[in-house]
């Protein structure tokens, strides 16, 4: 027990620490919007470079990994899309962002420090390669839904404009120089390997903070119905998923198997919001998706760690 409140009270002590500031407005949304900024372009990315270029190329198979883990994907949001249309009485397009709130994690500002205090180096491998290929699938299959729905297609433009997201994300580059640095044998060394270690090390503190920041624009009473089924599927049936087909079902190391549940087992993702913002459709639910998951993961978490055996 006193291992897994050390890595439950610091996580969610400076996401609430971050929301206590917004609260008492000793810092405004131009600040956290500034530091959520340094933490997608700067700090994370320059944590996956060090992470990456330091290690070692890898021996296992990440197939039966990446099935698990998108296999409880799949699950969670052809559930929330069933419960959106048949329960609900939403229309496709909100199906479809209800589907991507109760799939997509939460993986730079709270999965990646997360996991990363639970595993160490031993986890950082499958991290990344788990987070290289999450944000191209996840965003590409929610853009192709919400555009198809109701007869809908996906124009040329909607697609160049996907695929320039994922190229110039500043993940996707630094998970691909990190890679290019470890093959090529090309790692920092000196003053410049001091700059990475420094910017690297405020990525976990700043990420968490910026999360907190970030929960006090999002609306915690919003189509409660709704949010209440969004999260009971992304904090119990996606890492459940997960869990029964990387420990039961599929030949994963013990390692990868729990880095896949802990990366299930994250709250709502921001970047749900953030295509519902830009269709204009369930604004307010994934928003508030995004606030009440994280507010219950602390119990939730929780659990999963103790299912890991990490007390």
């Amino acid at each position: 027990m006193t291992g897994l409140l050390a890595i439950v009270l610091p996580t969610f002590g400076l996401i609430g620490l971050g929301y206590v500031a917004g609260r008492l407005r000793l810092l405004g949304e131009r600040a956290g919007d500034g530091l959520s900024d340094y933490v997608f372009l700067i700090a994370v990315p320059s944590l996956i470079f060090r992470t990456l270029s330091d290690g070692r190329p890898l021996s296992e198979d990440p197939w039966g990994y990446w099935i698990a883990y998108f296999g409880g994907v799949a699950v969670a949001w052809s559930m929330a899309m069933f419960a959106a249309r048949r329960l609900l009485g939403r229309d496709a397009r909100e199906a479809a962002v209800h589907g991507f709130s109760a799939a997509q994690s939460n993986t730079v500002l709270v999965g990646v420090p997360l996991i990363l205090n639970v595993y160490g180096d031993a986890g950082a491998a499958p991290l990344f390669l788990l987070l290289a290929i999450h944000l191209p699938i996840m965003m590409s299959v929610a853009t192709l839904l919400i555009e198809t729905a109701e007869g809908g297609g996906v124009s040329l433009a909607v697609a160049r404009r996907l695929l320039t997201t994922i190229a110039t994300h500043p993940i996707v580059l630094a998970l691909l120089a990190g890679l290019a640095a470890q093959r090529f044998d090309l790692q920092p060394t000196g003053a410049l390997r001091s700059v990475v270690d420094q910017l690297a090390a405020t990525a976990s503190p700043c990420a968490l903070v910026a999360m907190g920041l970030a929960l006090k624009r999002f609306g915690f009473m919003s189509d409660l119905k709704a949010v209440m089924t969004i999260s009971a599927l992304k904090l119990i049936v996606h890492p459940l998923v997960v869990w029964i087909l990387a420990f039961h079902a599929l030949d994963v190391p013990p390692v990868w198997a729990g880095v896949a549940v802990l990366f299930a087992a994250m709250p709502s993702g921001i970047n749900a919001y953030l295509v519902a913002a830009r269709y204009r459709v369930a604004e307010a639910t994934a928003s508030a998706a995004v606030a009440v998951s994280t507010a219950l993961s602390v119990v939730s978490v929780s659990f999963w760690l103790f299912v890991l055996g990490v007390t």
